[in-house]
């Protein structure tokens, strides 16, 4: 197989496990009602002051109104707390509940794990050169326009 073939697949499968990795590692018990990407909306939101729509939704890299179907239904789960800005009341902000803060550190800790079991199996040696060639990686991925590319 050419270095190509073995690249395509390779990225493939790796983005494919880590999502179904992540998929089961986060839906326990108390977190069946939550999907990934639920949690990556946790994430952006974090652990700090709350945060306007805007804000979470350019980190994520999606539109206000796709956030605002996630939000809309992590509310009404109880993991975030939506508010109108008292400055300004077009403005909304969002914020982690408990229970959304719970679950923000469920993801984290998923997070550390794997990054741990990871650098278990690899030397010191190994592991510079995984962070550079990720770091190239997701510069490349970042900086490209895949749309002009068809």
């Amino acid at each position: 197989m050419d270095i190509n073939s073995t690249l395509n697949e390779l990225l493939v499968k790796l983005f494919r496990n880590i999502n179904v990795i992540e998929e089961r590692a986060l839906r326990t018990d108390e977190y069946r009602d939550v999907t990934a990407n639920d949690m990556h909306v946790i994430e952006a939101i974090g652990m700090e002051e709350p945060k306007n729509m805007t804000s979470v939704a350019h980190a994520l890299e999606v539109t206000t109104g796709t956030l605002t179907i996630a939000v809309n239904s992590l509310v009404r789960k109880g993991y975030v707390n939506r508010v109108r800005s008292e400055e300004d009341r077009r403005v909304v902000l969002v914020s982690l509940s408990e229970k959304g803060r719970k679950a923000y550190l469920h993801h984290q800790r998923f997070h550390e794990r794997m990054i741990e079991a990871v650098l278990e199996e690899l030397t010191e040696e190994e592991q510079q050169v995984l962070g550079k060639a990720l770091t190239k990686l997701n510069l490349f991925f970042r900086q490209t326009d895949f749309r002009t590319m068809f």
